[in-house]
């Protein structure tokens, strides 16, 4: 089984289309998807995070 891949903290900021000032706003919310933290201090966020976070958005239209 691969490894699950880590995004660069750029390439999700791409994806969900928000700054990152927003996205830092939303993690001291407890709204961002979970991070990682290298021992360089680089944020990475792995694929399955990210999507697990996105489904967690979802909510049925009524």
């Amino acid at each position: 089984m691969a490894p699950a891949r880590k995004l660069k903290l750029r390439e999700v900021l791409e994806e969900i289309g928000v700054s990152r000032a927003s996205f830092y706003r939303m993690r001291a919310r407890g709204q961002a998807p979970r991070i990682t933290y290298l021992p360089n201090g680089l944020i990475r966020i792995s694929r399955s995070d990210l999507d697990e976070w996105w489904s967690n958005l979802e909510h049925p239209a009524y």
